[in-house]
């Protein structure tokens, strides 16, 4: 019976490593499970279900499965590894740099281990030693264009802007992601990096993967070290402005769900769209919601979105990462009914600047932009001002909020 049950949990270890490596995680996921069942304390099993798991956006799930396989097997490397970044990407820096640093005790070459580490130090505010981990990294293996993608990264951080310009340009030379390291370039040097003129929009792949990584700490992070006020102070304000009750309200970028739980008590329904799937998770736990959409905000606008019939718009905190806003402003035009109200933020852009791509990564607008915008898709300005969104590095971040009538 025992070589029997082994011969099944090799099986399925088989055939979750063939759907793992392509990419058919749900079914490899499945496979390591029914594996591990058989033969519970298999390393190997371990390490690939929690890598599995991983990567379906479960980091919770892994961590207990990769602390047994490192427990057992203190000198793998591979456990150590994968433990150190489901802990970084669970907000947990500290213990996923300790990981890291037993998983390059064992094997001091290791790419991956080094440059997870480099970027743990960078999220642990350590961007000196950072730099310094992948400045030794790219002068041993020059030809890494991730590595100097990372590297220009944490050169931003720090504010080292033509540095970082350096970086991004040798990552392009090396066909590291071109169109996003042409994204960062055009953030560090105003755009005008080999003739062209920044993006209008950050690439969707960039977004999606940042919010999906920091989706499980995002409400706390904001809240409690940000001092994230963008929400509130919408909502607040058009409360004070317009007290009514609305009959659809569709929250563009609703991230969490901060909005959604601010505006639901005055609200027959709540609608959410978000470019995250880690970030739709999270916001139906607050029940706030009638439906959630996980789709780029211009896109579902033009498409699923387009017959809609809504009577509140809003956008907190999220046309930073839209960039251009024409297609946003032509289909909540289209969806809000007359006396329908569009409520939003940007940062905004330097003087003389409409549309500007920033060092922060993120979009600023002009007021004249807006209004520009505004006057074209039908909407009258009932009210703007500027107030913060949100703390950067102790010092408070400002953003003009709009208040916006479908005429």
């Amino acid at each position: 019976m025992d070589d029997i049950k082994l011969q099944r949990a090799k099986t399925n270890f088989l055939e979750g490593l063939a759907h793992f490596q392509a990419s058919r995680l749900k079914e490899a996921e499945a496979s390591f499970a029914i594996s591990l069942a058989l033969v519970p304390d298999r390393v190997s099993t371990l390490i690939n279900l929690g890598a599995t798991l991983f990567r379906l956006g479960k980091p919770a799930q892994a961590a207990p499965l990769l602390k047994r396989a490192a427990k057992a097997e203190p000198g793998n490397v591979e456990a150590w590894y994968n433990l150190g970044v489901v802990q970084r990407q669970m907000g947990d820096p500290v213990n996923a740099l300790a990981s890291l640093d037993k998983a390059l005790a064992i094997n001091p070459g290791s790419v991956a281990a080094i440059m997870h580490r480099a970027q743990t130090l960078g999220v642990l505010g350590r961007l000196e030693e950072a730099v310094a981990a992948f400045d030794a990294l790219v002068a041993a293996q020059p030809q890494l264009g991730e590595a100097w993608s990372d590297r220009g990264t944490l050169l931003r951080e720090a504010g080292r802007l033509d540095d970082a310009a350096a970086s991004f340009e040798k990552a392009i030379d090396l066909g590291a992601d071109p169109p996003l390291n042409r994204w960062f370039l055009a953030a560090v040097n105003g755009g005008n990096g080999n003739g062209n003129r920044a993006p209008d929009a950050a690439p969707r792949s960039y977004v999606e993967k940042l919010f999906d990584d920091y989706a499980h700490e995002f409400s706390e992070h904001l809240e409690d070290t940000l001092g994230y006020r963008a929400p509130a102070t919408l909502v607040e304000h058009l409360l004070v402005m317009k007290p009514r009750q609305f009959r659809s309200v569709l929250d563009l970028g609703c991230g969490t769900g901060l909005c959604g739980k601010l505006i639901r008590p005055v609200a027959d329904k709540v609608d959410g769209v978000d470019l995250s799937a880690q970030m739709i998770n999270e916001a139906a736990k607050t029940r706030a919601y009638t439906a959630l959409v996980h789709a780029d905000v211009a896109t579902y606008l033009k498409g699923e979105g387009a017959n809609r019939s809504d009577d509140l718009v809003l956008a907190a905190d999220v046309f930073i990462y839209v960039g251009a806003l024409d297609e946003v402003f032509a289909g909540v035009a289209k969806i809000l009914e007359p006396g329908g109200q569009f409520c939003f933020t940007v940062e905004p852009a330097d003087e003389g600047e409409d549309l500007q791509l920033m060092p922060s990564l993120r979009y600023g607008h002009s007021v004249d932009y807006v209004k520009r915008l505004a006057a074209q898709h039908g909407f009258t300005v009932d009210d703007s001002f500027v107030s913060g969104l949100r703390n950067d590095q102790g010092e408070a971040v400002e953003g003009i909020y709009f208040y916006l009538t479908a005429k």
